[in-house]
């Protein structure tokens, strides 16, 4: 007989789902009442038809991202990301609708705004509280599952490590179960239960809630006979492959056709996180562009007249897929290399024109690159692209740094908010760098893109190392 198990609300899972689906749409229906009475307007039928289309596409978008499904092991920022990010571009189907349809001058612009943002608020505010509530029971060993592993390594240790110093999740590792002895397992930092079929009579017993399998690659045959043996327990089964185990813990799962497959290296702006990602640029870097062109005609009088030569430097780098693109600035120095070998610049560079030297002080000079946004070349947000000369250097050196490559290069990045910018004199600096832009690649959210257009308007600008 299987006993009860700790996880108390496990099995309610789908009714929890469902209070909070009804709970995300009273949000976005009571924001819109509030919002119509800030405003002292009338609650009519077209704002309601409003609430009531906003429902129906963020329900569809959340499907689609998985809004929905287990948050368990994962962050709260993550949780609050991706709810985040659908009602953005939820709010964005229906501006192109209203426009499309000529409607949107029968709204208020601002009581649609306050609405938009109060539902935005209003989503994250109550992913805060859940995280609350499930905390709160998992202090009081409610709505906690038991794991184990099948088999001692190196997958084992990092997942348990993970597992234990992130209380939130509600996990409670018991320990590993291996047919190997002690003395063949060595040093060990997990406490070793008993050998597999042990394992699978205590996950019959209903003992065990998750059981990761984190044998040998070659061990193919015991592991389907593992798999098999579970098959008849309650017990959710994974299968924590031992190669590429770094790059692993940030991949995610798909099909080909019923075939499933893990991205081991993977682009994250495929079907609708391009579109998204291609309307960002396209909205914010018309509105920029419209903000910045007073100042660029400055800046580029001021090139005119404080030294000769071209106002804009065109330099080939790298972009999406390393393909080359030209990306533009505005010229700060006295040369424009752009062969097969380009030297950095360093402190009291002679080659920096003195205009030039402050330009690039405030990277003023990276302005002429959102007309590279509009043209699709670049990203507003994305890893810097690096002189071709240069990505040819050190993707000799760094494991995994043409990754970086599978987004489009930004104006501003993970790595420049963080203060990787400037002259990157030494492997560890470009290490620095690049460690950043994977993270950007692997993290992507709408949310995280305009989380760094904030922090570079307040410490992107300027650093240490930019000369």
């Amino acid at each position: 007989m299987i006993r009860n198990s700790s996880g108390l609300l496990k099995q309610n899972s789908s009714s929890l789902e469902l209070i909070q689906r009804m709970l995300d749409v009273g949000v976005i229906f009571i924001a819109m009442i509030m919002a119509v009475a800030f405003r002292h307007i009338e609650l009519s039928a077209d704002y309601m038809l409003v609430a009531i289309l906003s429902v129906f596409v963020f329900e569809v978008l959340s499907a689609i991202r998985g809004v929905y499904r287990s948050w368990r092991m994962e962050t709260l920022l993550a949780e609050i990301s991706s709810v985040v990010g659908v009602w953005a571009i939820t709010v964005l189907i229906l501006l192109m609708v209203g426009f499309a349809s000529k409607t949107s001058a029968e709204f208020s612009r601002v009581t649609i705004s306050t609405w938009a943002l109060l539902v935005l608020v209003g989503l994250a505010g109550l992913r805060v509280l859940y995280r609350a509530l499930l905390r709160g029971l998992r202090s009081e060993g409610l709505n906690t599952r038991n794991v184990a592993f099948a088999g001692y390594g190196k997958a084992a240790k990092k997942m348990s490590h993970h597992i234990t110093t992130q209380p939130w999740m509600g996990l409670k590792v018991l320990g590993v179960f291996d047919d190997r002895s002690l003395a063949r397992l060595g040093t060990q930092e997990l406490p070793l239960m008993g050998d597999l079929k042990e394992m699978v009579a205590k996950a019959r017993a209903g003992e065990i809630d998750l059981v990761y399998i984190a044998l040998p690659m070659h061990a193919e045959k015991r592991i389907v006979q593992l798999i098999d043996e579970l098959a008849d327990t309650t017990a959710s089964v994974f299968v924590v492959p031992d190669i590429f185990v770094f790059e692993l813990f940030h991949a995610k799962w798909s099909t080909v056709g019923e075939m499933p497959v893990v991205s081991v290296f993977d682009s994250p702006f495929y079907g609708i996180n391009g579109g998204v990602k291609r309307i960002e640029d396209i909205v914010f870097g018309s509105l920029i562009l419209l903000m910045i062109l007073p100042v660029m005609l400055v800046i580029a009088l001021g090139i005119k007249f404080t030294s000769p030569g071209s106002v804009l430097f065109k330099q080939r780098r790298y972009g999406l897929k390393g393909e080359i693109v030209e990306v533009w600035k505005f010229r700060s120095m006295t040369v424009s290399d752009n062969g097969d070998k380009v030297v950095q610049a360093t402190k009291g560079d002679a080659r920096i024109t003195p205009f030039g030297a402050f330009l690039r002080r405030t990277s003023l000079d990276e302005l002429p690159q959102f007309f590279n946004v509009l043209q699709g070349r670049m990203s507003i947000v994305g890893p810097r692209p690096h002189a071709v000369a240069h990505n040819e250097e050190y993707r000799k050196l760094l494991h995994g740094y043409m990754l970086r490559h599978q987004v489009k290069p930004g104006i501003t990045g993970w790595a420049q908010v963080n203060g990787w910018r400037g002259e990157t004199d030494t492997l560890d600096k470009m290490k620095g760098r690049l460690d950043c832009d994977l993270f950007y690649v692997r993290n992507w959210s709408l949310w995280l893109d305009v989380k760094i257009i904030f922090m570079t308007v307040f410490k992107g600008f300027v650093g240490k190392n930019v000369y």
